[in-house]
């Protein structure tokens, strides 16, 4: 794990409501490796991090499934070359495979609450489902 990653899941686990579980944490490094540019621009390694059956509702509102978001991320120009920016990561381990997600981001002067389901598949975890919901900061909640 880079120093980065270790220090964004420090300082999740750190901001968390509830201790994190060893799944949660697992979940969270796996959320912040898939937000890193670099892997979303490789194919390969953004492939790696998505279920066979992953499905996304988009910020636009679009429908994505596993193949339409590996081509659109890894197309030239596209938004996920942007750092992104993450805050008020939260998680709660659903099942013993499975992990929610829920945190906001900021890229290019777009926020977004996001939430996501990770799920433990042959010893990966693997996110099976996200959404992301566009917003203008109006103050803490």
């Amino acid at each position: 794990m880079t120093e980065l990653v270790t220090e964004l899941v420090t300082e999740a686990v750190t901001e968390a409501v509830e201790p994190g579980t060893d799944a949660v944490n697992a979940a969270m490094e796996a959320e912040f490796w898939l937000l890193d540019p670099a892997v979303r621009s490789s194919p390969e390694q953004l492939a790696r991090l998505l279920h066979p059956g992953y499905t996304e509702f988009g910020t636009s509102g679009r429908l994505w499934d596993r193949e339409s978001i590996l081509s659109a991320l890894s197309s030239p120009g596209a938004p996920s070359h942007r750092p992104i920016t993450t805050s008020r990561m939260r998680g709660v381990q659903l099942a013993a495979d499975v992990v929610h997600l829920t945190f906001d981001t900021e890229s290019g002067g777009q926020r977004a609450h996001r939430s996501s389901i990770w799920r433990r598949t042959g010893g990966d975890w693997l996110l099976w489902f996200h959404q992301g919901t566009r917003f203008a900061e109006t103050g803490a909640p």
